[in-house]
């Protein structure tokens, strides 16, 4: 049974830095897409970062310059690092995997593994 478990998340001040962690078990997914998404309250899930290793990189636009993705595959975990944090960025945030072999996706229906979400609340 695939589990995706996020950890990380929090209150922190605006300008301020937090990283998330995405642990996965179950199986590994070195060669499939990782993402993180977020969804604010009253609007869409979004994409904030993909990548697949050694292939490409997606960041959000809203995101560029401020988080960085990235993955441990020894230990099958994706991480979030997020910068110069705003109160824009407060939303739940979710770690993805996609079972898809091609390219980075970024739309929901693409990833059919999602974790249980963590909150992040950046104060003004």
């Amino acid at each position: 049974q695939v589990q995706l478990v996020e950890s990380g998340g929090g209150l922190v001040q605006a300008g301020g830095s937090l990283r998330l962690s995405c642990a996965a078990s179950g199986r590994t997914f070195i060669s499939y897409p990782m993402a993180w998404f977020r969804q604010a309250p009253g609007k869409e899930r979004e994409c904030v970062a993909a990548l697949r290793s050694g292939i490409s990189t997606y960041v959000a636009d809203s995101a560029k310059g401020r988080f960085t993705i990235s993955r441990d595959n020894a230990k099958n975990t994706v991480y979030l690092q997020m910068n110069s944090l705003n109160p824009e960025d407060t939303a739940v945030y979710y770690c993805a995997a996609s079972r898809l072999r091609l390219g980075v996706p970024t739309t929901r229906d693409a990833y059919a593994y999602w974790g249980q979400g963590t909150q992040v609340t950046v104060s003004s």
